[in-house]
């Protein structure tokens, strides 16, 4: 019997900041379900490359390429370079972010611009230069890294929830407008999933997640495929938060 190929085979997933946490588990997921993987990152060189060296032993593609995507110039560089090494983005995680904790009256106008930078603009950045491939080969997938901080308001402060709101807001826009050339967008947002980011976060915080427990960041890599596969979802937020639901 012959062997099926794998799910996304021929596939060109490019995921920001993929060089640890979220991004990491993400990229790993696209390349085991067959996509060949751009991993980009800012300052963690070595760490992207040991990425791309495991998705490599999958037998897939994989290239590393630097750029910060809050920065159109690098934006721009990003993109081209990956259709010269690989081909057209098929499928784009904007998982790219920061996060710091602090009181609203500790927020300054620098860190609010400097949140929105990052974590906003830098998706309608990357989005809007891989949208014409799409559209001409009428098939994408668009997949945003939100927050449940978006939804209900964390503890991080007024300066990242607002940023990971703004992200719905772009995800549903892209959603209504693409939805009928074969491109979908959706959201995932993440509670209390153990990276780098979510350390800093006080352990007594842990004790609300009704599970029990904090999540594994294999298990957004999971959705990720999941809405890399669907051609029917799209303008969705999948909420993997342990029952940490919206108040």
């Amino acid at each position: 019997m012959a062997q099926l190929d794998p799910p996304l085979a021929n596939r060109i997933a490019l995921v920001t900041g993929a060089s640890r946490g979220l991004g990491k588990a993400i990229a790993l997921a696209l390349a085991e379900a067959g996509a060949d993987v751009v991993v980009n990152y800012h300052t963690q060189a070595e760490a992207a490359h040991s990425v791309a060296h495991a998705i490599r032993a999958m037998g897939r593609r994989a290239v590393v390429i630097h750029a910060d995507v809050s920065r159109s110039a690098d934006v721009d560089h990003l993109v081209s370079s990956t259709e010269q090494e690989l081909g057209p983005v098929g499928i784009l995680v904007n998982n790219a972010g920061i996060a710091k904790i602090l009181p609203a009256d500790q927020v300054t106008e620098e860190i609010w611009n400097e949140f929105l930078r990052v974590n906003l603009t830098s998706v309608f950045l990357v989005t809007q230069r891989v949208l014409p491939a799409m559209r001409a080969a009428r098939w994408g997938r668009l997949i945003h890294l939100s927050s449940i901080a978006a939804q209900y308001g964390g503890i991080v402060g007024p300066h990242y929830s607002a940023s990971k709101a703004g992200i719905l807001g772009l995800m549903r826009s892209y959603a209504s407008q693409y939805a009928k050339e074969g491109i979908t967008s959706n959201a995932i947002a993440p509670a209390l999933v153990e990276t780098d980011m979510t350390a800093a976060i006080p352990k007594d915080y842990m004790s609300r997640i009704p599970v029990g427990h904090s999540g594994a960041p294999e298990e957004v890599g999971r959705l990720a495929v999941l809405l890399a596969q669907s051609d029917f979802i799209t303008g969705q937020t999948l909420n993997p938060n342990g029952g940490m639901y919206p108040t």
